[in-house]
């Protein structure tokens, strides 16, 4: 069935004149006459049998409809010309990744160590945006995503299937100043600390004092921050301890801006996870990722979550 797609010369006359709400700037965006702009628009509204311009004493204004559908159109437009780039630039067994992935993962533990994957993989580069939620591999443009999660939430994410990079260990971490020197803390030791708290993890101080075996009641007391990153920061600026995975604090363990106040990690049931359409043949690029993933992450190649 033939698709009902206006053609892309048009588009890229109607996105350019849409951006400059101009049709002389788009023709010389496009160096095209501003006849050729003029002509490309009208056979575009002609097509959708709907006014995407008016006409004004200083030339040119969006309508209604003409606002929503420049801002549809660019993003496709980029998208594509995106993608045309990607596989001009794709060698036989290489192509880039598109990677979603969790902000402070991908920062604090995949960039520090992509330098390696470049080295092995020259050609596939990985392209990171941020995404924190599951989403439809279909709709997205994503080859892959880092997840963190538990088992049961990408249960509810269909058409997928995730590999285990990891199991996350939190442990309570504080400056050495609020620390002063002290090496053995015990648990309940650190209910006269201010306990740093994560908004989206309210019950995260609770679960590991119980774990410790550890009563404690005024445990959701204290800062709330977003963010491991905001948390870190705060800790490493003595604000107060705070619960985050020992993967994500690596280098500030390594210089000393934090100190573990009670070595006594808590596994939970949140993992890390890469997360592929479930669905078609996987490009060797995204092979060659996985595999470097479950190395970097000190796994072996197990069986996928599939849904």
């Amino acid at each position: 069935m033939r698709r009902k797609i206006p053609t892309i010369q048009s588009l890229c006359c109607f996105e350019a004149a849409a951006r400059h709400e101009s049709y002389t700037r788009a023709a010389q965006e496009l160096a095209l006459t501003q006849g050729a702009v003029s002509r490309q628009i009208a056979s575009l509204e002609e097509f959708l049998g709907v006014p995407l311009f008016r006409r004004t004493r200083h030339g040119v204004a969006l309508t209604p409809a003409g606002v929503a559908y420049g801002r549809q159109i660019a993003g496709r437009l980029n998208g594509l010309e995106r993608d045309t780039i990607d596989v001009m630039s794709m060698p036989e067994n290489g192509g880039a990744i598109q990677l979603a992935a969790v902000p402070t993962f991908a920062t604090r533990w995949l960039l520090p160590r992509l330098v390696d994957f470049a080295a092995q993989h020259p050609d596939t580069p990985v392209h990171i945006e941020t995404q924190t939620r599951p989403f439809m591999f279909a709709d997205s443009g994503f080859d892959a995503a880092l997840y963190a999660g538990t088992a049961e939430q990408l249960c509810n994410w269909p058409g997928t299937r995730a590999t285990l990079l990891m199991q996350e260990e939190v442990v309570p971490v504080a400056s050495p100043q609020l620390l002063a020197g002290r090496s053995r803390w015990h648990p309940r030791d650190l209910l006269r600390l201010p306990l740093l708290q994560q908004s989206t993890r309210p019950d995260a101080w609770r679960q590991w004092f119980d774990a410790m075996g550890v009563s404690a009641s005024p445990v959701r007391y204290g800062p709330r921050y977003e963010l491991f990153s905001m948390l870190t920061m705060a800790a490493s600026c003595g604000l107060g301890v705070a619960l985050i995975p020992k993967m994500l604090i690596e280098p500030e363990l390594a210089r000393g801006e934090l100190g573990i106040a009670c070595n006594r990690p808590l596994r939970g049931a949140r993992g890390y996870y890469l997360v592929t359409p479930e669905s078609g043949e996987e490009r060797q690029a995204l092979a060659n990722f996985r595999a470097w993933l479950l190395l970097q992450a000190g796994g072996t190649a197990s069986p996928a979550l599939g849904k």
